[in-house]
């Protein structure tokens, strides 16, 4: 602006204005003004290089942490001062506004699944409808899953949230979709996650719950804290299921309700999704799911932990796994008058179950490793143990338990 003023700004100041008084009638500084008054050509402006901001250095460090969770700009000036930051706020607040616009936008598009990569899971608590089981009256709870791709849904009411039921509601909807998919979302719920920390390698997940996504092979998602959009298509489902379903329902029982949820869920699946403009029903054959199998068998299933001798505690008795367990957490399954160990879906061990008490069952195998590395003149205390008992190992045909 000065610039197209500076003939102006000459012709002043020969007509004897001070610089001052230019510099007030062109509304600049009279040291502006002196520059324009004297140069004899018109000045040329060179763009200058953009200042680099000083929140430049810790843009980085702050998209890790919003990618960890939701913070506040607050939150966020006050873990960069703790890391010797001197922006204020206000740069602060623009620019984690902007990139929580963006995570926003990515988790969106993200969660459009590919074909048999993600299915979604959540509880719902029906406060206004007890219902009667075994002839006693109890709150009923809805176990729901939706596959991310077809959208296939899968509903069951149940009276209780434990983890045992939680793993048996994702088996009868691995049967009606005929498999499942690479992983499933969940939100923090307990029989998922114990503890839950800003990264889910950090957190500690329900050991039973572990070894029953091991067995199949799939991946438990935990949803990020404070990103309930993840989780989107679960959730519209519990509305779905509120306002479609349960209004103005009639049902004798628990039995008689799950008769009717499994109709409604062959409607529901046969009907054209608003999103994908195709019925579920078809979208479900091209699904590519996991196919089942074998079946994770929960009615006498057991998780115990492997202590550090490679025992662990079953019916008053101890019995042995390889070492390479110790300290681990194994899946125990009774059959009959044997005992399997199952770590991650993989046979481990297999025993007689013990017909007395406080008796130990173990095989030399399972201690080649250790005894490998012992010392001759050393010891092993456990195999020296007269309550011992030393089973060879055998292969045990379990098709009989598969589907």
């Amino acid at each position: 602006m000065e610039g197209e003023n500076w003939m102006e700004i000459r012709s002043d100041y020969q007509k004897g204005l001070s610089y001052t008084e230019i510099g007030k009638k062109y509304n600049m500084d009279w040291r502006t003004a002196k520059k324009y008054a004297e140069s004899k050509t018109k000045p040329e402006y060179v763009l200058k290089e953009a200042r680099v901001s000083k929140l430049e250095p810790y843009k980085k460090q702050i998209d890790v942490w919003l990618k960890e969770a939701a913070y506040s700009a607050v939150r966020i000036q006050e873990k960069l001062d703790g890391i010797g930051s001197t922006c204020k706020y206000t740069i602060i607040r623009e620019y984690v506004c902007g990139k929580k616009e963006e995570l926003e936008s990515e988790a969106t598009v993200r969660f459009e699944t590919i074909p048999g990569l993600q299915g979604q899971v959540d509880w719902a608590y029906f406060e206004d409808y007890p219902v009667a089981e075994n002839g006693v009256i109890k709150k009923l709870y809805c176990f729901l899953m939706i596959l991310g791709y077809s959208r296939m849904r899968y509903i069951e009411f149940v009276t209780e949230m434990s983890t045992s039921t939680l793993i048996r509601c994702h088996i009868n909807a691995f049967r009606y979709f005929g498999g499942y998919p690479e992983e499933i979302l969940y939100d923090n719920m307990k029989q998922v996650v114990i503890k839950r920390l800003l990264k889910q390698e950090d957190s500690t997940m329900n050991s039973q719950f572990e070894d029953f996504a091991g067995f199949y092979g799939f991946k438990p998602v935990l949803c990020r804290p404070y990103r309930g959009q993840t989780k989107g298509k679960v959730e519209r489902t519990v509305s779905y299921v509120r306002d479609n379903f349960m209004t103005g329902i009639e049902y004798n029982d628990l039995d008689d309700l799950n008769r009717q949820a499994t109709d409604w869920c062959v409607k529901a699946n046969n009907k054209v999704h608003g999103t994908t403009n195709e019925l579920p029903k078809i979208r479900l054959t091209r699904e590519n799911l996991n196919p089942l199998v074998r079946e994770y068998i929960i009615e006498r299933t057991n998780i115990r932990k492997v202590e550090k001798d490679c025992l662990f505690s079953y019916g008053g008795s101890k019995y042995s796994v390889p070492s390479q367990y110790a300290g681990r957490y194994v899946t125990v399954v009774a059959l009959d008058n044997t005992l399997i160990a199952y770590y991650e879906g993989k046979q481990v061990a297999i025993h007689l179950l013990s017909e007395q008490k406080n008796s130990m069952i173990v095989s030399k195998h399972h201690y080649e490793k250790l005894l490998a590395r012992q010392s001759f003149d050393v010891e092993n205390t456990i195999m020296a143990n007269i309550r011992t008992v030393d089973i060879e190992p055998y292969e045990i045909n379990l098709e009989v338990y598969d589907i």
